[in-house]
């Protein structure tokens, strides 16, 4: 039986810090009052006047040079994204454009928000065992700090932009992406959302003066279902592969806050030195999150390792991956 395994991750953070101190003089917070309640100490911002399509770019061309593939060998680019370059075209057909790789590759977008991640490589792993691709990329790109209301004590804090790229191919041995589960529950709706510049709501001076076209969070009730929500999947997709605390060797969840990714693996038991976290220097970077923190951390993984995946993100959408580290 074909399966979909790992042969290369790379990601790009734009070289612009953003900390707490520096924040504090945009807004009325401070370092304490962030990282007590997100754990978050500094961010990346992307200030050129690009869009995400630019991060995704530098995040496929280093992967494609650090595992020597030609890029004709492409078959598929999906690109997970919640701040895509423009409603139309979509950011994966300008990221493919400018990589070089569209004449053989076909691209497309997944709007999951922070749960984009693996809702693609999911979806990858099925085109690789469905034998229709061989070759295929996985790379989310967010430009946060393009949503972002730099007056809104609640939300600014958080975010964070950065890009990351996945590589995978068919193997035959049992590794790389074995199963996944995932859930949408649209009555979330109202809790997290960026309300305006959509069809349902048309870009307009009173949407603008009115903030509308900034995310849009209720802390309390989202932390409430993240927890809950990414508790349940990870649990769910152990119990249904054997896994136990015992055999697994990481737990990565959505970097969205720290006392969220705490509280859920506290639950789950897993002791803190498997939970892999780089929350603190790059925020939360919704779909990248995932892919930037594995990228990060791949010099402590080994082939063979066992993994939890697990995200939430707005709609609500979540869900949780099992992985087999294939590098």
């Amino acid at each position: 039986m074909l399966n979909a395994k790992i042969t290369g991750i790379a990601s790009y953070v734009p070289d612009d810090i953003l900390d707490n101190e520096m924040l504090s003089q945009m807004v009325d917070t401070n370092d304490e009052w962030i990282t007590t309640r997100v754990g978050v100490k500094e961010r990346r911002i992307l200030k050129k006047p690009v869009g995400s399509s630019w991060m995704g770019i530098q995040a496929v061309n280093k992967l494609l040079e650090e595992t020597g593939t030609s890029r004709d060998e492409i078959d598929l680019l999906i690109c997970p994204t919640s701040n895509p370059d423009y409603r139309f075209p979509s950011t994966a057909s300008v990221i493919a454009h400018n990589v070089g790789i569209e004449k053989k590759c076909y691209a497309y977008d997944i709007q999951a928000a922070c749960a984009g991640f693996l809702v693609g490589l999911y979806d990858a792993t099925g085109y690789i065992r469905s034998g229709m691709y061989k070759k295929v990329i996985v790379v989310a790109s967010e430009k946060m700090s393009s949503m972002v209301n730099y007056q809104d004590r609640a939300t600014c804090p958080l975010f964070g932009d950065g890009a990351a790229a996945m590589l995978l191919e068919p193997t035959e041995e049992p590794i790389g992406v074995m199963d996944g589960i995932f859930h949408v529950d649209g009555s979330g709706l109202e809790h997290l959302i960026y309300k305006a510049g959509g069809s349902a709501l048309a870009t307009s001076h009173e949407t603008v003066d009115a903030g509308f076209h900034y995310v849009y969070q209720e802390g309390r009730a989202v932390y409430r279902h993240a927890v809950i929500d990414m508790l349940t999947s990870s649990k769910d997709i152990m119990k249904r592969n054997g896994l136990t605390n015992d055999n697994i060797q990481w737990f990565v969840p959505h970097q969205a806050n720290l006392r969220i990714i705490e509280a859920v693996g506290d639950r789950l038991g897993i002791d803190q030195s498997k939970v892999l976290i780089n929350i603190q220097h790059r925020g939360n970077t919704s779909a990248a999150s995932i892919p930037l923190c594995l990228d990060e951390n791949k010099h402590r993984l080994k082939k063979g390792d066992k993994m939890v995946l697990t995200a939430f993100g707005a709609g609500f959408t979540w869900g949780a991956l099992y992985l087999v580290w294939s590098l």
